[in-house]
């Protein structure tokens, strides 16, 4: 069983839990770490007869509450690793708690890899897939359309398999559903061959790098960058084939430069040895400069002097997931953040609205304000996915008092039928 990053371990009763950033803190009445899909079965079994709730949680590394509980929490790290896999296809079957990290040394020596990586790779498969977790690159979609089947237990303590060719609306529905759709045990995964990835980490000034900010973003297979507001300049962050890379010392300072695969080169953190808080939103590709300008401007107006974390700009290809931040369109995320242990709710909601401004939608792992009234609009396929959610899960039993204001819900009835209005 993988580490995780929280204190309780197995079965603890009355005991806090917390997630990574510390942010977080409550206290489930328990907490079950099963090592097989029929005990999770049993266990939400047993919930509904009891009239119980109960929620799935991977690593805590998300900052917001759609795990947070004060019934069944069940960590899913003891389904962990990989089954089988179809090198031919590059496609793997593995636990919905592995840890991303991890499961990449087994998939690695599998001759596969993940095609992108996010930030981090702390979150477990079924954490990352959940809430739509991302890299960056304009040719790769969020990992969650990695899933192209697997199992789930089902609120009534099935347990369903599912495969995307046979059930298409299905799995665009589950992809980004954070655990209110069933609890993922097994997951079949879409990878790609192995290979090497060499990045280099570029230092240059905000406004040189927004004059060739289009063409970086194209010419790289991942681009992204950093910007820094105390000092006003931008470390950009490009991963290539070796052999494939572009050459910016002509404006630009080479600080980092070094080729592994994937898994070792994409994420920036390793061990995560500072804690913080972070907002996040997504908004069409094309008003990512102009909302960045603007959150430039207000940041340096207002928060220089009390904010000196960096903000991350990425790029996300367009997908299908009716939940994703990326539905639909090619995006653009904005990253904000300040450290876990200084007040950060006032600095985020003084930036948020100028992220809506822009068609922002919020990351669900992370810290935002909305709630259904406000995110309805946001997702052509928000009502499609509220009436498959009701259809199976009608007890709510994987609803909690966040969710339910987070999905528009009364009892455990989402949507149109709760409301009345339809709105």
């Amino acid at each position: 069983m993988p580490k995780t990053p929280w204190s309780a371990t197995s079965q603890n009763l009355g005991q806090d839990f917390h997630n990574w950033s510390g942010g977080l803190r409550f206290r489930p009445s328990r907490l079950e770490v099963p090592e097989d899909e029929e005990t999770v079965a049993a266990l939400v079994r047993a919930a509904a007869r009891q009239g119980r709730s109960i929620r799935p949680v991977g690593s805590a590394h998300s900052s917001s509450e759609i795990y947070v509980t004060d019934d069944i929490l069940v960590s899913m790290a003891g389904i962990c690793g990989l089954r089988e896999h179809d090198a031919q296809h590059h496609r793997a079957m593995v636990g919905a708690g592995s840890q991303l990290t991890e499961l990449s040394k087994e998939l690695q020596a599998a001759g596969m890899t993940l095609s992108n990586f996010g930030d981090v790779a702390t979150q477990t498969v079924g954490g990352a897939i959940g809430t739509g977790t991302h890299g960056s690159g304009r040719d790769f979609p969020n990992l969650s359309m990695m899933l192209v089947g697997g199992r789930l237990v089902t609120a009534g303590g099935e347990i369903r398999t599912f495969d995307v060719e046979e059930e298409p609306d299905f799995v665009r529905a589950l992809r980004v559903s954070f655990g209110t759709l069933g609890i993922l045990t097994w997951t079949t995964l879409k990878l790609e061959p192995l290979h090497d990835l060499h990045r280099q980490e570029w230092c240059l000034a905000f406004e040189p790098c927004m004059e060739v900010l289009d063409k970086l973003s194209r010419e790289n297979r991942n681009f992204d960058f950093y910007w820094y507001p105390r000092s006003d300049e931008v470390k950009i962050r490009c991963l290539n084939p070796p052999g494939e890379e572009k050459d910016y010392g002509a404006f630009a300072r080479l600080a980092k430069d070094e080729t592994g695969p994937p898994h070792e080169v994409i994420p920036q953190h390793s061990d995560l040895p500072h804690r913080f808080e972070e907002m996040e939103y997504s908004m069409p590709a094309e008003a990512g400069p102009e909302c960045l300008g603007k959150l430039r401007a207000r940041i340096k107006e207002r928060w220089r002097r009390s904010v000196g974390w960096r903000l991350l700009f990425r790029y996300i290809k367009a997908d299908d997931s009716w939940l994703s931040e990326a539905y639909g369109r090619d995006s653009v995320s904005i990253s904000l953040h300040q450290n876990a242990t200084l007040p950060y709710w006032d600095f985020f909601l003084d930036l948020e609205p100028i992220m809506r401004d822009h068609g922002g939608r919020p990351h669900w792992a992370k810290n935002h304000s909305l709630r259904a009234a406000e995110l309805r609009p946001l997702y052509p396929m928000w009502d499609r996915f509220l009436a498959l959610r009701q259809e199976m899960d009608p007890g709510g039993r994987f609803l909690t008092r966040y969710l339910r204001g987070l999905l528009g819900c009364l009892g455990g009835v989402c949507g149109r039928s709760a409301r009345g209005d339809g709105r």
